[in-house]
């Protein structure tokens, strides 16, 4: 057995596995960048090495491990960051995701144990495993459109390969899905009883060999029944997020007297006007998409949430530090959203989100192939 600490990363290698804890409880274990170099440093380090076949993953919590898997990235850093001018924040964003992208392309079994929240680049350091194990204790979401951001870590390709328009759905509402759901959405492989993850967790360190069959078999003989729970409002979401724009799935939605659809047009009324329109763009472009292609799209996307230069907006003007400080910061939740309707948003502030401020061979992610 080996051990390596860092102060919120847990690194050991059990027999042929090598297991990773996150392990910044108080703050729900949301990606710092110290955190994300931890993590990268030792997938690149068991890639290589032959004595590793396989690399698990979870999360603790204030009661000991497991409970709750990862909230996301560190959005107090981010509103820092961003008034202070900080080069860190940059560098959050590209080796996040070119941490996802080692992820989803890692030669070995990687298990991501999903138990309790799972948001954000929570989603982006377990969507790109071979076994994503949920749990009924798993509450999964990508929210950022209510901090005036957008699904990144990936999102645009995971959540547009859901169901029908479920990508839609989740990524413009910020809904938050249970671990059936999370399986029937196809974002998660596996749904266990929650009481069975540690027996899982130890018998990974007990296998002769933990490549993909065996560690199929072993997972697979926990497997559990479990129904999903939050919508039963399918052919809805095909209906109205198949749509073609923001302002016509919300008048839709307020047409329509039903509970499911009042409460849907009610939560996008109260998200980011502008982000929505982004985020439905983004979504189906990455449809046609790989991923590498999706990845270098939200480095662009991202780069003009914080930078929104054909706004004019930039530092505590822009929509996503406007949105975190909302949430975060003074924690009023009362966003001053610019504009603030989405029938005001125009297809001249959405189109320039999508062009990237950076020539091909010089993007931050054009190594991702």
């Amino acid at each position: 057995m080996e051990r390596a600490m860092s102060e919120h990363v847990l690194a050991e290698v059990v027999g042929r596995v090598g297991f990773l804890t996150l392990n910044r409880p108080q703050a729900l274990n949301a990606l710092s960048l110290g955190m994300i170099r931890t993590i990268t440093q030792y997938l690149l380090q068991w890639r290589d090495d032959e004595a590793v076949d396989a690399v698990a993953i979870r999360g603790a919590n204030k009661q000991g491990p497991f409970g709750g898997f990862c909230a996301g990235g560190d959005i107090r850093f981010f509103h820092q960051a961003a008034l202070a001018g900080n080069p860190a924040l940059e560098d959050f964003f590209t080796e996040e995701y070119a941490l996802n992208y080692l992820i989803h392309t890692y030669g070995k079994p990687y298990i991501a144990f999903m138990d309790g929240i799972v948001m954000g680049g929570g989603m982006g350091i377990s969507q790109g495993g071979s076994h994503r194990i949920v749990t009924e204790r798993t509450k999964m979401a990508m929210p950022e459109t209510n901090i005036g951001l957008f699904p990144d870590v990936g999102g645009g390709y995971f959540l547009s390969r859901c169901p029908g328009r479920h990508g839609e759905w989740l990524a413009l509402t910020g809904e938050v899905i249970d671990g059936g759901s999370a399986v029937e959405f196809r974002l998660a492989d596996a749904w266990v009883p929650s009481v069975s993850l540690p027996e899982i967790w130890t018998a990974l360190g007990q296998l002769p060999r933990a490549c993909g069959d065996e560690v199929d078999a072993l997972v697979a003989t926990f497997v559990g029944a479990s129904a999903a729970v939050n919508t039963r409002a399918s052919g809805q979401i095909d209906h109205y997020f198949g749509l073609d724009g923001v302002v016509e799935i919300v008048h839709a939605l307020e047409a329509d007297s039903g509970e499911w659809a009042q409460h849907t047009a009610a939560l996008l009324r109260k998200r980011s006007p502008l982000m929505l329109h982004v985020v439905l763009e983004q979504v189906r472009r990455a449809r046609a998409m790989e991923l590498a292609d999706d990845l270098r799209m939200e480095r662009d996307l991202v780069r003009h949430c914080f930078y929104t230069d054909h706004l004019q907006r930039s530092g505590a003007s822009s929509e996503t530090v406007e949105g975190v400080r909302a949430l975060a910061v003074d924690k009023d939740h009362a966003p001053q959203w610019n504009p603030a309707r989405i029938e005001d948003v125009t297809p001249e502030m959405v189109t320039p989100f999508f062009a990237s401020p950076w020539p091909a061979y010089a993007h931050p992610l054009a190594a991702l192939r």
